[in-house]
């Protein structure tokens, strides 16, 4: 039987175990340039006893920026920064994908070089805030109202992504996930409320797919289809995105990423205080219609983890917050040690402090 602790195959790469480090922002880019680097290195590398690393969102052009400090993947420094990290996780045996980032209008024009953020319809995020740089310290300001993409910039972003990809293996990266998630741009276009478009890239469920499907086949002719995951979250309703009929929506999505034959679907399930709760029966309707690895993150716990990959709708486990106070998480769960807890005061922005000198590390 499997179990958290053995191996399973990813894109034909072995992974030791079934424990994944999904993205989370920390806003530590070396400035100016949104430049990976060697304290991010550091940061990574003592958590590379996790099957699977997922970095942190890196933006895939300028205009797809959406909070101060975040890496990009769009110029040969950022790529030259990342291959630090890289060579670092590999060294250390660890296997490592990059999430590919579009904020689409979770953003301001302090954050995109002074451009008006994009997205499929002009419908600001309302009490949505975002995190800028103020004169060298944090701040947060409403998202600005966006300007409803037409077809050039549906194409560029789209081209975007597919050359990101490319960076992204130049950079050493094994694989990339594609966020759709938590509503940015790519979930923007997937979910009914925040996609009132007309066209053929609005209204039905395979049109508001349309934008997702178009970027997995430009992403698979470069690196692929197999080296691709993807990061949906059916229930989340973050940034203002809402879906009118979420299990349909994304049952439909699955089973479009499946017939692309993408190597992994991340599903981010709700994870705030009184969040919904995604039935197991929506769960297995995914199973259903996905053949590769399914990946599951949100608040679960060694025994939660072992239960979902018992009852078969779970492949891998992600574990988000522990990760950040627990570098070495899968000996932790596997000796049942307790866990240390993060201090939320240094998620975002600052040094080493809250970021690489948390027990355990290495």
């Amino acid at each position: 039987m499997s179990t958290l602790f053995t191996p399973i195959k990813l894109a034909g790469i072995p992974l030791k175990n079934r424990i994944v480090m999904p993205p989370m922002t920390r806003s530590r880019a070396t400035q100016p340039g949104d430049e990976a680097n060697s304290l991010m290195a550091e940061y990574y590398t003592q958590r590379a006893s996790a099957g699977l690393i997922i970095s942190e969102g890196m933006q895939v052009s300028a205009l797809a920026k959406g909070y101060a400090w975040t890496p990009g993947i769009y110029t040969a420094g950022q790529i030259e920064g990342w291959r630090i990290v890289t060579a670092a996780v590999h060294k250390a045996g660890g296997t490592m994908f990059a999430q590919l980032w579009h904020v689409g209008r979770v953003s301001h024009p302090a954050n995109t070089d002074g451009q008006q953020p994009v997205a499929p319809s002009a419908i600001q995020a309302e009490g949505v805030k975002v995190f800028v740089d103020s004169q060298g310290e944090p701040g947060f300001v409403q998202a600005a109202l966006p300007r409803q993409m037409n077809q050039q910039d549906i194409d560029e972003a789209i081209d975007s992504f597919r050359q990101a990809a490319l960076n992204a293996r130049e950079a050493g990266f094994d694989g990339i996930q594609l966020h759709a998630a938590n509503g940015y741009l790519i979930n923007q276009f997937m979910d009914s409320q925040s996609n009132q478009r007309t066209d053929h890239y609005g209204h039905s469920v395979e049109n508001r797919l349309r934008f997702l499907r178009q970027i997995v086949e430009a992403v698979a002719q470069a690196i692929g289809a197999e080296r691709i995951g993807v990061r949906l979250a059916p229930l989340t309703t973050l940034n203002g995105t809402v879906d009118d009929n979420p299990e349909d929506t994304y049952v439909k999505a699955a089973a479009m990423l499946n017939q692309l034959h993408v190597g992994y679907l991340h599903i981010a399930e709700a994870d705030w205080d009184d969040a919904p709760q995604m039935p197991v029966t929506f769960k297995q309707a995914i199973r259903e219609v996905f053949d590769g690895v399914l990946i599951y993150a949100g608040k679960y716990n060694k025994a939660r983890a072992q239960q979902a990959i018992d009852e078969g709708w779970a492949d891998m486990i992600g574990f988000g917050r522990p990760f950040v106070a627990n570098p070495d998480l899968p000996a932790r769960l596997k000796a049942d040690i307790p866990l240390a807890q993060h201090q939320p005061d240094t998620l975002f922005g600052g040094g080493a402090a809250g970021y690489t000198d948390y027990p355990g590390a290495v």
